[in-house]
């Protein structure tokens, strides 16, 4: 089990505190004007903030959107720390992902719309894709700790093992995903997910 993460500083809580006021502000344009239609100096100036300002902060408007996909990749790594030793792989994993909605309240209707931007805008669709491939190796690592036993001291089966369960566990996230908004949100994701997965695996 991982040590507590040091409080971070001042200085750092205030650089989070701006990053999220900015993200808020942005995030806030995009759904009532669109992705596209919206541009970085209308972010900066709804966040109180000048262009030069926008980017110390986020890299590419796209970043804005999916900029913290990254540490909700690291939240269901920690997750997956944290989940029973003896657990089967595939409910260790079921339930690390789950954390991410344990966080906060779902808001449904914000989510359906977030994810119908993401799915209509190809560059975030492609940005989406690299950032979920941080994802793998985040899980791969920690989930091939948790299968890797005696009869394979380099750990190399317990690695191709856990990168082939990570990876159908994502790829059925974005299919359940797909479908979840198809469906305007009408069927829980995670009942999606668990649908998509037990069809792959029979």
């Amino acid at each position: 089990m991982r040590s507590e993460e040091p409080v971070p500083g001042l200085r750092e809580r205030t650089r989070r505190a701006v990053h999220r006021e900015i993200a808020e502000a942005g995030m806030r344009l995009f759904l009532e004007r669109g992705f596209e239609e919206t541009t970085i100096d209308q972010i900066a100036e709804a966040a109180g903030i000048s262009r030069r300002s926008f980017f110390r902060y986020f890299g590419t408007k796209e970043d804005v959107v999916l900029g913290d996909l990254v540490d909700r990749g690291r939240r269901v790594r920690d997750a997956l720390v944290q989940r029973p030793p003896e657990e089967e792989p595939w409910e260790a994993v079921r339930a690390s992902l789950l954390s991410l909605r344990t966080v906060q309240p779902v808001d449904t209707d914000r989510e359906l719309r977030i994810g119908q931007m993401l799915h209509r805008t190809p560059s975030l669709r492609a940005r989406h894709m690299e950032k979920q491939l941080a994802w793998k190796e985040l899980l791969v690592p920690e989930l091939a700790r948790r299968l890797r036993g005696a009869d394979d001291p380099d750990g190399s089966a317990a690695e191709h093992r856990a990168a082939a369960i990570v990876a159908t566990a994502l790829a059925c996230l974005d299919v359940a995903s797909e479908t979840w908004l198809r469906l305007d949100g009408a069927v829980p994701l995670e009942q999606l997910w668990d649908e998509a997965v037990s069809a792959v695996r029979g």
